[in-house]
């Protein structure tokens, strides 16, 4: 991978905290939700309820979408990411450990949550990206490049 599109790509996911997370109900129907998350490089973690829908829909099936992106009214300024990923749950309490350093750290609130294995009622989800399209309009409107993980 180019190193100057891996360092774009770390720093948009490091730039933002909230992405859009598209998983698919057993319906089939899509299913958009906005949800903080933490990066390890590419790795994405988030912390959301264990009975949410969106974990039910993942552990169904793992594939999931998802935009990380800002709002500008300024189009020539737009900038981020849409990915094509697998997600899980995260079961090892040292992953467990590790995703929960991470979002205390990009969210120092949750640091009243308290230990991970004290968290119950919680679920960890790992997100692997495996294909990513970084749109940067700040070099030509519609600019993106594609890239297969």
């Amino acid at each position: 991978m180019d190193p100057s599109l891996r360092s774009l790509i770390l720093e948009l996911l490091q730039r933002h905290n909230i992405l859009t997370l598209a998983t698919l109900r057993e319906d089939g129907w899509p299913q958009a939700t906005t949800v903080a998350y933490a990066n390890d490089h590419m790795t994405i973690y988030v912390a959301t309820g264990a009975d949410a829908q969106k974990v039910r829909n993942i552990r169904r099936d793992h594939r999931v979408s998802l935009t990380i992106d800002h709002d500008t009214p300024d189009w020539n300024r737009i900038q981020g990411l849409s990915m094509a990923a697998t997600a899980e749950t995260v079961t090892s309490l040292s992953e467990i450990h590790h995703a929960t350093g991470l979002l205390k750290k990009k969210f120092p609130a949750l640091l009243e949550f308290g230990d991970p294995e004290q968290q119950r009622g919680w679920a960890f989800l790992k997100i692997t990206p495996r294909i990513v399209s970084v749109i940067d309009y700040t070099k030509g409107f519609g600019h993106t490049l594609l890239l297969k993980l």
